[in-house]
């Protein structure tokens, strides 16, 4: 896996984190669910980029 891919999963699990927690926080149940499904996105492709590299 390379460092820039690593990285960009990084953020945005990061970024999804913040989204769900200002969800809970303000009530807005839309930025929650879009925080979830940035994380299980990002989760996705980290998960994708471990098979790669078990590959190689």
């Amino acid at each position: 896996m390379g460092v820039a891919d690593k990285a960009k999963n990084s953020a945005q699990e990061a970024v999804g984190q913040a989204k769900e927690s200002a969800g809970k926080m303000t009530g807005d149940r839309e930025l929650e669910a879009k925080g979830r499904s940035d994380k299980v996105a990002a989760d996705l492709k980290q998960a994708g980029e471990k098979v790669k590299d078990a590959l190689d």
